[in-house]
């Protein structure tokens, strides 16, 4: 077997106008929530940094000029899968072999404080091209001044939450989309019991899986398809304590929708139209 030596960067969910509640939400999960970003493209975000990858939630202003209206097209929810690039103009060349180009590759920043000074977090991406993943948007990302990214500070969580872990895709043609996503990352497709199908990244795993099994494997905490052939059903965060994570989710998000088993912790973030799930630091995936 051949390793695959794609590493995750960051998954995204689309909040859309609707940044000041994601935001509280995150923080009452027990997520250290960085400062608001505003990026020169028009969109705004937060993240939640681990020791490698992060989540982020993305959305554009309240109010004023909308200037990322793909995000306003996009359905509020997870909507973005991001690898790291160490040089997304060979990314882009790739991606051209492979029949999945999109625009070409793009420079951004965003402003970061640090004290009383403000720095520029710059960052070069490259886009899979829309409909080739119609989970939503698949992308890599080349960060130019990471020691702006991932600073000790943000990287402590009171849930407990180290990485991501898993990444769960919910498509009609289970075969297909694993094989597509494997040409992507290089990686191999193992197929499990009930036809899932896996692929491991250098740090994560990409587990495919049709809507019925979904559906059977959450219950009434999945998110619907609506039609859709494929969705990044869940995020799966790996934490330091299980115990933990469930006692900050029962006292500061008692209104959420949960699941408690002995192997993880499952909460439904309806007004973001996702699904996370924590697991132990035992978790082999």
């Amino acid at each position: 077997m051949t390793e695959c030596r794609t590493q995750l960067d960051h998954v995204v969910i689309n909040v859309r106008r609707d940044m000041n509640a994601a935001q509280a939400l995150c923080q009452a999960l027990g997520f250290t929530v960085t400062p608001r970003g505003y990026h020169t493209l028009g969109s705004i975000n937060h993240l939640m940094m681990f020791d490698t990858d992060y989540f982020e939630l993305i959305g554009v202003p309240a109010d004023g000029e909308i200037r990322r209206a793909d995000l306003m097209d996009a359905p509020v929810g997870i909507d973005g899968l991001v690898f790291k690039a160490a040089n997304v103009n060979d990314v882009y060349a790739r991606l051209r072999t492979l029949d999945m180009d999109g625009e070409p590759p793009r420079a951004f920043s965003r402003p970061v404080m640090l004290g009383h000074e403000t720095f520029d977090a710059k960052f070069r991406t490259v886009t899979v091209r829309p409909g080739v993943f119609p989970a939503g948007r698949v992308y890599f990302c080349e960060h130019l001044t990471p020691d702006l990214v991932w600073r000790e500070e943000w990287q402590t969580h009171a849930n407990g939450a180290m990485s991501i872990a898993e990444i769960v895709i919910v498509a009609e043609d289970v075969p297909a989309t694993a094989a597509d996503y494997a040409r992507l990352v290089e990686g191999e497709v193992n197929v499990l019991l009930d036809g899932i199908r896996v692929i491991d990244t250098a740090d994560a795993r990409l587990t495919i899986r049709s809507p019925t099994g979904y559906r059977a494997q959450y219950g009434d905490l999945a998110t619907d398809t609506n039609g859709r052939r494929s969705i990044f059903g869940a995020l799966v965060f790996k934490v330091s304590s299980l115990a933990v994570a469930a006692d900050i989710l029962s006292t500061q998000a008692s209104d959420l929708p949960v699941a408690v088993a002995p192997e993880s912790v499952v909460v439904r973030l309806s007004g973001q139209n996702s699904l996370i799930e924590f697991v132990g630091p035992g978790y082999l995936p």
